[in-house]
């Protein structure tokens, strides 16, 4: 059924003419998308993996351009920079759908929910109900693309510093002329590290560094690119392959038995994580650190101390980690309303005061309208987005009423969770062109806090029209990020649309049935994949319905708040000047990953920012270029595929092979623990 919609699509393309690049070539290929639904296909069941384990997940756009250029050499012919970009459209439409339809935090935190507290049950979708679910929300942010594109990529000309990167990566892979980035999006293109799911390379920042990297950087592609990749991904699959039967290996008590068995301190040495961090890079890893040593280090062991946290400190409701799950919601809110302050402003400057009081733009209304570089065959049809974008409200609007009935949310709310997610899409969608940042945690909350006022109560109503929310707006603002890329390349808009669809398609069945595996073989939150982001959802739901905050939290909540509130500003402040120190400024968000997770997580993500920062402090962009980058990704792909092997030998009922060092008990998975 696939293929059959797929060549129907194909013929379609070539009819109209909408696919075929400047050289003639045919854009939107059978081969293109296969490549990238294969891709695509990976990077779901690494995102997945990694975001039940720590809550954090990459696009990934800059590693699937470069897997799908590598994997074209066994193609008899070569791939165009155009099939790349489509390629690496579907691919990331595909991979990310963990987060966008909130497997990683909206349905662990449903599964939370407490009958005695809460007034309703735990809710375990099943296989079909995830589908639903998925379906309701996997279209919306598709559909809602194509206008925004018009206003921030062509009107306004954006940076999307990710999208960017991936651009001129493709254009040194295929032997481009460097794409233009001179235009106004070069004030934000210092990048900022970015949350939960880009990965923000400052990779190739300037043009004439493209030049420099050109030929270099394809003779590594082509000629050491395998070698690298594969013998990266074999060493970290076989490291996970290995933490699977001795489970000690990714949970070493570096600290001590006693700081490991009572304040969580162990070190995973994760080649994935490692790679993450190079992909991360230096400073976001380093705020991440920062804010790992203040909440685990002094909070942590404040409140247990003091008698605020009195449980276990892994506890997530009476223990220490629940506590400082307080403090860094009132970061990550704080620093995701701050970042937006300046896109509301001009909006509300450009878009309503201006117009209102009779001022005109400096440029007239003919000079807009041929900024649009592509012709009306080769874009997405208005008719098609309107009839899109009602019918995705409209079919997600009953499937949410047909999976959770009348216990969750009602008909009407759920539409109105659909607008409210449109107009925090362009506020995301506006942050993330100039800072490389999505606040789609940020936004996901302030939905929370609405819903909260116009159906009190309702803890699963509040849940699901943040998740609505947080769909639209993190979905939104991957696909624009692909766009732009498209842009600088001159790819076709339509081929990139009808791969966000097909993208999307097949990767609500692939997520849903790795979520039901990993369900079927792990506890859901727990030790193995404890989902942090799950309490937050459920945290503050419950927050806004009682009112209720753990001992002495809401003063730690306020004094953090108003701190990074200010260091969000200063940050915004210099990126949106063009500060080249703006990415040393700390990153609220980042800070508060470090509260979210046990150290674990944050170190082995220290040493791969330390090896980039290192790297190319030494090299040079220019000499440097992307042999990290192969590398890193074999890491990550290396632990993300192997876990599917864990999970069948799970399944399968096959145990570790050892508890040896596992005394500590803070081996996932291992029997001892």
């Amino acid at each position: 059924m696939l293929t059959g919609c797929m060549r129907r699509l194909r013929r379609h393309t070539r009819r109209a003419a909408e696919g075929t690049s400047e050289s003639g070539q045919t854009e939107f290929t059978i081969r293109a998308v296969l490549l990238g639904l294969l891709i695509g296909c990976l990077l779901c069941f690494t995102n997945l993996y990694f975001g039940l384990q720590t809550g954090w997940i990459s696009m990934m756009s800059l590693q699937s351009a470069l897997i799908g250029f590598l994997l074209s050499k066994f193609l008899p012919k070569p791939m165009s920079a155009q099939e790349n970009v489509v390629l690496q459209t579907t691919a990331v439409a595909t991979g990310t759908m963990p987060l966008a339809a909130g497997f990683v935090g909206i349905l662990p935190a449903l599964g939370l929910l407490d009958e005695g507290r809460d007034g309703v049950p735990p809710i375990h979708l099943s296989w079909i109900g995830a589908v639903g679910w998925s379906c309701a929300v996997a279209f919306f942010g598709v559909f809602l693309s194509p206008p925004l594109r018009k206003q921030v990529i062509i009107e306004e000309q954006l940076a999307f510093p990710s999208g960017t990167a991936t651009g001129q990566l493709i254009s040194v892979l295929h032997r481009l002329p460097p794409p233009d980035t001179t235009v106004r999006q070069r004030r934000g293109y210092n990048a900022l590290a970015s949350s939960e799911d880009d990965e923000a390379i400052a990779y190739a920042a300037e043009a004439q560094e493209t030049d420099a990297l050109h030929a270099p950087e394809v003779e590594v592609a082509e000629e050491e690119g395998w070698s690298a990749l594969s013998w990266s991904f074999a060493m970290s699959g076989i490291m996970t392959l290995s933490a699977y039967f001795f489970p000690v290996v990714f949970s070493v008590p570096l600290f001590g038995s006693y700081l490991a068995s009572e304040w969580l301190w162990t070190f995973t040495p994760s080649l994935s994580y490692i790679g993450q961090g190079i992909i991360m890079g230096f400073p976001t890893t380093l705020s991440m650190n920062l804010g790992m040593l203040v909440g685990w280090g002094v909070l942590s062991p404040l409140a247990k101390h003091s008698g605020w946290a009195p449980g276990p400190v892994g506890d997530m409701t009476t223990g220490s980690r629940g506590w400082i799950l307080w403090v860094s919601l009132a970061i990550m809110c704080s620093d995701s309303v701050i970042s937006l302050v300046p896109v509301m402003y001009e909006i509300a400057y450009t878009k309503i005061w201006r117009p209102a009081i009779g001022l005109r733009d400096d440029e007239d209304s003919a000079a807009k309208e041929n900024k649009e570089v592509e012709t009306d065959d080769r874009l997405v049809p208005t008719q098609w987005v309107i009839w899109g974008l009602g019918g995705s409200i409209v079919l997600g609007t009953v499937l949410v009423w047909l999976v959770f009935g009348h216990q969750g949310i009602k008909p009407w709310a759920t539409f109105i969770g659909f607008i409210m997610g449109g107009l925090l899409s362009v506020l995301g969608v506006r942050a993330l062109g100039e800072t490389d940042l999505n606040p789609v945690s940020g936004l996901g909350k302030i939905s929370q806090l609405f819903f909260a006022w116009i159906q009190p109560g309702n803890i699963v109503a509040n849940i699901i029209a943040g998740g609505v929310a947080e769909a639209g707006a993190q979905q939104a603002g991957d696909l624009m990020q692909d766009l732009k890329t498209g842009h600088l390349i001159r790819a076709s808009p339509r081929a990139q649309f009808y791969g966000q669809l097909i993208g999307s398609c097949l990767s609500i069945v692939v997520t849903t049935t790795a979520y039901a595996l990993y369900q079927q073989a792990y506890e859901i939150p727990g030790p193995s994949f404890p989902a942090p982001t799950a309490y937050v959802w459920l945290g503050l739901a419950r927050l806004l319905r009682d009112g209720e905050l753990p001992q002495k939290s809401g003063e730690f909540m306020g004094i953090f708040a108003v701190l990074f509130s200010v260091i969000a500003a200063f940050k915004t402040y210099s990126a949106r000047g063009g500060s080249p120190y703006a990415k040393w400024i700390p990153s609220g968000v980042a800070f508060a990953i470090g509260f979210l997770n046990t150290p674990s997580f944050s170190l082995a993500r220290l040493i791969g920012g330390i090896v980039e920062h290192v790297y190319y402090t030494r090299v040079g962009r220019e000499n440097g270029g992307i042999r990290l980058i192969i590398i890193a990704s074999g890491f990550v792909l290396g632990e993300g595929v192997v876990s599917i092997i864990s999970l069948v030998l799970r399944t399968a009922g096959v145990g570790v092979a050892s508890c040896w060092g596992c005394g500590h008990g803070m081996c996932g998975g291992c029997p001892a623990s």
